[in-house]
């Protein structure tokens, strides 16, 4: 291939890059995504995977995928001295990480205690808003508490509702599978522990989905696929599950979600389109496509979600809720499908930032036969119920990088901003972020790479007709990957850790829109074959990256909606182990949004009144 062989860049150490702002010229070091690829779908994509199968075109074919979308320019010919770093590990310091109203949790606590610790951490509930309010956890535990409604019969309509949405005419294709037989049982359960005034926690009677990349018995374990649990048969709960039950709370069923999380839509041509409750011919993003559409549609208050590439915070704000991922190693791992071991994280989508907390607090931890390789810092809670937000509060912000996105996400999520600095006294520190794209790249060759790995022994006893047209796609360029292009990716990571370390040397958070564009339509041709749309997704995965390749916290928060009526999120990225600022600044942002939020066109409220 060497007549094609194109030009590596050669990378200047990363002690000379310069995260300070602004540039001489404003867009110098920004390069946007620079995607060759059209839109594919039903006939020709499966043209496409014939040829990428094919034993001699295939390999011709990849290499010129990978020459024109920069990958062999930045990363597989790239020079850079930098040692890799394999896995996104933080020791904690004291000293970089100074934070305000927290309050610090005993790691020996059970998840019910710690739930409690977290509602200790809340302010005292209103009575419901006069405007669109979706039912939080403590809105669930205060109506069985007081007698108003059972767990047995919001499970009952619970059931109704997911009926209702699966058939004709809606067909939302929220889950993948439920037990009815299994929820009732947990519910009637629930029901009684609340008669005899013996209930665990909040969240007792709680309704949770969960992403169907995370064990949770009695289900199997598909990962959108039709084929892995056949291979992998889940055994038990995922450690995150467990607490989840030791907490009371109602395990409902596993969601859909894109195939094997390999693409940003969260269209799944062997289980159907998880649609997006604000409008059902659109999209409502992936991989955790049917956790952000059961919360958005009042099913549950809180779903689990992986984040492996903004799989929790990307649906989350293009189906309007709250969306968290804690720092890489904050919550095990066990249970959950090894698809991309070193940048995938348990993540939260919930109807508030309150709830977020509330499950973050019942599921965080290491579990006790692990020894961590780092020294991981003590849990804090942030204390929400303080009068007054946390003061002098610095939001590093790259402008060519911020407005990256359609206009009205990018005039609705600069107004959130100007908002949060104008209420609470915070101000804005220009930056810069050198190399996004190429970290963009780099995460892709990482995520990509991984997941081949992590299923290569499957892969090899399964047809290929057993995929997906679009997983076959993504399988195919994964499996490209060389151990070189992987070794450098790593070498790109170390250098990101390096720079963000910088700029956050002058911030506390870095805020950025969550996604570069809204829902977008979910076409015919797309429904049986997936489709292929790396442009769109791109836009979708824009400011996703450093969560997931450098491990650190994020959550993003609904802020609007465009012009059509489609939500609009906006996120901050924390310090390593900042998870209580994150919330607090989250909690802040919310308190100026929470009045506009809009009812979505698919919308079930189990707690209403006969």
């Amino acid at each position: 291939m060497g007549l094609f062989r194109a030009e590596g860049v050669v990378y200047k150490p990363v002690q000379e890059t310069d995260t300070a702002s602004p540039p001489p010229q404003p867009n110098q070091f920004y390069l946007t995504a620079n995607v060759k690829a059209p839109r594919m779908a039903g006939f020709l994509v499966k043209v496409f995977v014939w040829l990428l199968e094919s034993p001699i075109l295939g390999g011709l074919l990849l290499y010129i995928l990978k020459r024109n979308n920069l990958i062999h320019k930045f990363i597989s010919y790239a020079e850079l001295e930098d040692s890799p770093l394999y896995v996104p590990l933080h020791p904690y310091d004291s000293e970089d990480l100074k934070e305000q109203e927290i309050k610090h949790i005993d790691s020996d606590l059970s998840p019910p205690e710690k739930v409690q610790q977290a509602i200790d951490c809340l302010p005292v509930s209103s009575e419901k808003q006069p405007f669109f309010h979706r039912w939080t956890v403590l809105d669930y535990s205060k109506a069985y508490s007081s007698g108003d409604i059972t767990p047995r019969i919001v499970a009952e309509r619970f059931i109704a509702a997911v009926r209702e949405s699966s058939n004709p005419p809606m067909k939302m294709s929220f889950f993948i599978n439920y037990n009815e037989e299994d929820i009732l049982k947990q519910a009637t359960e629930s029901t009684l522990r609340y008669k005899k005034g013996e209930s665990i926690s909040v969240l007792d009677g709680v309704l949770i989905a969960v992403k169907d990349e995370i064990d949770c018995s009695p289900y199997p374990t598909t990962g959108g696929t039709k084929w892995l649990h056949k291979l992998r048969p889940c055994t038990g709960d995922a450690c995150c599950v467990m607490r989840l039950r030791l907490c009371g709370a109602i395990l409902v069923g596993k969601t859909n979600m894109h195939e094997l999380g390999a693409g940003t839509s969260g269209i799944n041509p062997h289980y159907g389109v998880a649609r997006n409750p604000y409008d059902p011919s659109k999209i409502t993003g992936g991989s955790s496509s049917g956790s952000a559409a059961v919360v958005a549609a009042g099913l549950c208050p809180v779903a689990l979600g992986v984040d492996g590439g903004g799989s929790v915070r990307m649906p989350a704000a293009l189906c309007g809720v709250v969306g968290f991922k804690p720092t890489f190693g904050r919550i095990p791992l066990s249970g959950v499908l090894p698809l991309n071991w070193t940048v995938g994280m348990v993540g939260i989508l919930a109807a508030t930032v309150e709830d977020a907390l509330v499950v973050y607090a019942a599921i965080n931890g290491p579990l006790p036969s692990q020894q961590p390789t780092v020294s991981l810092p003590k849990v804090s809670f942030p204390l929400l119920k303080s009068a007054t937000s946390i003061s002098a509060i610095k939001l590093a912000k790259y402008d060519a990088w911020f407005n990256d996105c359609s206009d009205d996400i990018r005039v609705c999520c600069s107004r959130a901003v100007d908002k949060l600095c104008e209420r609470y006294g915070w101000k804005v520190v220009e930056v810069t972020i050198p190399n996004i794209e190429v970290m963009r790249l780099a995460h892709y060759l990482t995520i990509g790479s991984e997941c081949s790995t992590s299923l290569s022994s499957y892969l090899q006893k399964i047809n290929c007709s057993d995929q997906g047209w679009d997983a076959r796609v993504a399988l195919s360029v994964y499996g490209s990957f060389s151990s070189q292009e992987y070794i450098k990716a790593q070498k790109i990571r170390n250098r990101q850790m390096q720079i963000h370390r910088n700029v956050f040397a002058k911030a506390d958070v870095i805020v950025v829109p969550t996604t570069g564009v809204t829902a977008y339509e979910i076409k015919d041709d797309a429904l049986k074959t997936g489709e292929l749309d790396y442009i769109y997704g791109a836009a979708l995965v824009r400011y996703q990256i450093a969560g997931n390749f450098l491990g650190l916290p994020a959550v993003t928060v609904p802020v609007g909606y465009d012009t059509a009526g489609l939500p609009i999120g906006l996120q901050f990225i924390g310090k390593p182990w900042s998870e209580p600022t994150l919330m607090h600044i989250a909690f802040a942002m919310q308190a100026l949004c929470i009045s506009e939020f809009r009812k979505p066109k698919v919308f079930h409220d189990l707690l209403y009144k006969e």
